[in-house]
C-alpha cells in the first residue's frame, strides 16, 4: 500500500463510517504496554535514544515462531505489490511502536542490505528522530533463523529492556490439546477483543488508519534517505 492508496482507503472507511484500525499486535504486548506506561508516568524520563530490533528469517525460509504462511504467496517477493522488503514489512512494526513512545518521527535515514540479492532489502537499519527529542535506531532484518524481538531505552532515569521471546513448544501443545489452536499468542485475541469492544461500544479504535498512513510516511521518507556505505 502506497500513502496515496493508504489516504483513500482512509478516505473511503470515514465516508462509509466504517471503523478502520491496524494489526499493530506489539502495541497489546503487556511488556511494551508497561514500557509505554512508564514513560507516560516519567519513570523512564527522558530517553535519549532507544534501539528497536525485529529479526526473523523471513519469506526465505519458514519463520521459527510459525506466523508466517507455508508455502509463502508469490506475491511477496514482487515489489510492486509489497512496496519493499524488510523495512515495510517488520519494520513498520517497530516503526509504528516507537512513534506510540515518542512521538512523531520528524527525521529518518536507512541503510539497506541485500544479502540475498534480491530486488528488496532484506536488512536495514533506521536512524529516526522523533517530535520528542529521542533518537531510536531501528535494525530489521530476514537474514537469521532465529526470532529476536528486543527494545532498549536510555532515559535519564533509568533504562528499560525488554525482549520478547515466543512461547515454547509445551505451552504451544498444551494449547492444541485444550482449545485445539496450535498458532495462538495472547496478544493478537487481545487485539481482536479490543477491536470488537469498539465495535460494540462505537468507540473510534487505536491504532487508526493515520497511525498506519504515518508510519508509511516514514517508512516512505527511509527509502528515499538511503546512507550508502563503499
Amino acid at each position: 500500500v502506497t500513502t496515496i492508496e493508504a489516504k483513500e482507503i482512509i478516505s473511503v472507511a470515514q465516508r462509509n463510517n466504517v471503523k478502520l484500525m491496524l494489526g499493530y499486535t506489539l502495541r497489546f504486548n503487556k511488556a511494551f504496554g508497561k514500557i509505554k506506561d512508564d514513560l507516560e508516568n516519567g519513570l523512564i524520563g527522558d530517553v535519549e535514544n532507544a534501539h528497536a530490533t525485529y529479526i526473523s528469517s523471513g519469506p526465505f525460509f519458514h519463520r521459527a515462531e510459525g506466523y508466517s504462511p507455508v508455502p509463502v504467496p508469490d506475491w511477496w517477493f514482487n515489489t510492486q505489490y509489497t512496496g519493499g522488503g524488510v523495512l515495510i514489512d517488520l519494520g513498520c512494526h517497530v516503526i509504528n511502536l516507537m512513534r506510540w513512545f515518542f512521538g512523531e518521527i520528524v527525521d529518518i535515514k536507512a541503510y539497506f542490505g541485500h544479502r540475498f540479492k534480491m530486488d528488496f532489502e532484506d536488512s536495514a537499519m533506521c536512524l529516526a528522530k522523533f517530535s520528542s527529542g529521542s533518537v531510536a535506531v531501528i535494525n530489521v532484518g530476514w537474514f537469521s533463523q532465529q526470532y529476536a524481538l528486543r527494545i532498549d531505552l536510555l532515559g535519564s532515569v533509568r533504562n528499560v529492556s525488554v525482549e520478547h521471546m515466543p512461547q515454547s513448544q509445551v505451552t504451544t501443545a498444551f494449547q492444541m490439546l485444550t482449545r485445539g489452536v496450535t498458532n495462538f499468542y495472547q496478544p493478537h485475541l487481545d487485539e481482536l477483543q479490543y477491536f470488537v469492544d469498539c465495535l460494540i461500544g462505537d468507540a473510534a479504535p487505536s491504532p487508526s488508519g493515520e497511525d498506519g498512513l504515518r508510519d508509511l510516511e516514514a517508512i516512505s521518507k527511509a527509502y528515499k534517505n538511503v546512507i550508502r556505505l563503499e
